[in-house]
């Protein structure tokens, strides 16, 4: 059978036509996310033909690139305040949850050995408990053999929403901490030294002895870093698992959440993890490029869909059914284009 010369030309065509380009999406932020938002790029990109360029520049750094919409969103662990959101002409959702967890560097310790409290870390972090076999360490863990050691703090020196979880929860557990340095994405640090990002502060805390620092939990789970047991609302020491964290994230006050900065910092629940929060996106109202924003929200309507057995693996926690279909309600009424 002879093909037609057109016929002939279309098949060629066909047969070494390229695949479709992905259309690419730009975001840049918090480093707490970069993890998770890695792995749901990848298969996005497979599933969806959108591929995701994001950034993992820090918490202050990506409001600061949206606010200036030299990328199609931002991402902060901190929520936006309400009056700032206006001003920039900016919709926040959250994303995900996950779960901040302390780690150290101490020879022969291993993960989850030692027991800590948030009072006890803030005092380290205020440069009033400096050895790491001071007595109020030391009555926390019986049975531990704690060196004599100085505990060398290890701090994120670029604003962060890390940090703003962080320092939220030494507020909370802290009196001095509260009134003194208080919560914050960038704030006056008494002891320690910077690093940044979480990979910074991860890579810090394993090279120098007695260090401790604070990370996103998956940094330490990759990086098989030395976390530690913290003592909850509770008064129960619990180990930083994906039990403990979904126990947290489900006592959420979504509906009471302006902007959806709901509260997540040493909840209720005899097995919570104290050190939880919801991550967010900052959409514009106005995008510039309104099919760059429409895939932006695409992208996030996927991951919302067939994204929570890839933010479980890494060990972060999906937002409740509820939370997703109101973001999609407020993409639909607050997004122009």
């Amino acid at each position: 059978m002879r093909l037609s010369k057109s016929l002939l030309v279309a098949a060629l065509a066909s047969a070494f036509a390229l695949p479709a380009a992905a259309q690419q999406i730009t975001g840049a932020g918090a480093t707490f996310p970069a993890p998770v938002y890695a792995k749901w790029g990848e298969a996005a990109k497979a599933a969806i033909g959108i591929e995701l360029n994001y950034q993992a520049i820090g918490s202050g750094g990506g409001q600061n690139q949206i606010f200036n919409r030299t990328v199609d969103f931002g991402a902060s662990d901190a929520p936006v305040d309400a009056d700032k959101l206006v001003a920039n002409k900016l919709l926040q959702f959250p994303a995900v949850m996950g779960a901040v967890v302390p780690i150290i560097n101490l020879p022969g310790i291993g993960a989850d050995q030692v027991k800590l409290t948030g009072d006890l870390i803030a005092q380290i972090y205020l440069g009033k408990v400096t050895k790491w076999n001071d007595p109020k360490i030391v009555a926390l863990n019986a049975g531990v053999t704690l060196p004599n050691l100085a505990i060398a703090p290890v701090y994120r020196a670029d604003g962060s929403g890390t940090t703003f979880v962080f320092t939220s929860y030494l507020s909370v557990a802290n009196a001095d901490w509260k009134s003194g340095i208080g919560a914050g994405s960038s704030v006056k640090w008494a002891a320690g030294n910077g690093a940044k990002g979480n990979d910074g502060v991860a890579a810090t805390v394993r090279q120098v002895k007695g260090g401790i620092g604070y990370v996103e939990n998956a940094y330490a789970t990759q990086n098989k870093l030395t976390t530690t047991q913290l003592r909850n609302k509770a008064g129960n020491f619990v180990k930083p698992t994906l039990a403990a964290f979904s126990e947290a994230a489900a006592s959420g006050d979504w509906k009471g959440a302006k902007n959806y900065a709901v509260d997540l910092i040493d909840t209720a629940g005899a097995s919570s993890w104290p050190i939880v929060s919801a991550t967010f996106i900052l959409l514009p109202t106005d995008p510039k490029d309104p099919a760059r924003s429409a895939n932006v929200m695409k992208f996030f309507d996927w991951a919302y869909k067939n994204g929570a057995d890839i933010a479980k693996g890494l060990e972060y926690i999906a937002l409740p059914t509820a939370v997703q279909d109101a973001v999609r309600a407020s993409w639909k009424s607050d997004i122009k284009g």
